[in-house]
């Protein structure tokens, strides 16, 4: 059988007092509990006519944008040490 995970992306997207300004939060929950987070901001010009779901979408894509850059140098990071690890062992080193 073959392996099955879910992941979460949790998003939040909050509408700053000035509402020239849109914040995203996109947080990533998986079975392992990698905890990443990625933030993403969205402005209005002011002479622009006021349309929230368009700053919503740009703050949220470049939330989700940042949250995959997270999680490649994670990936990343995490490959790197595991093949430390293995070329100590095969050294005959210590952990």
């Amino acid at each position: 059988m073959a392996r099955a995970e879910r992941w979460t992306v949790d998003i939040v997207i909050e509408e700053c007092d000035d509402e020239r300004r849109t914040r995203a939060e996109a947080r990533l929950q998986t079975p392992q509990r990698i905890g990443l987070v990625g933030y993403g901001v969205a402005w209005r010009n002011p002479a622009d006519r006021r349309v929230p779901e368009i700053g919503d979408e740009l703050a949220v894509s470049r939330a989700l944008a940042d949250l995959a850059h997270g999680l490649l140098l994670a990936a990343d990071d995490t490959g790197r040490t595991a093949r430390a690890r293995r070329l100590r062992a095969a050294a005959g080193g210590a952990r």
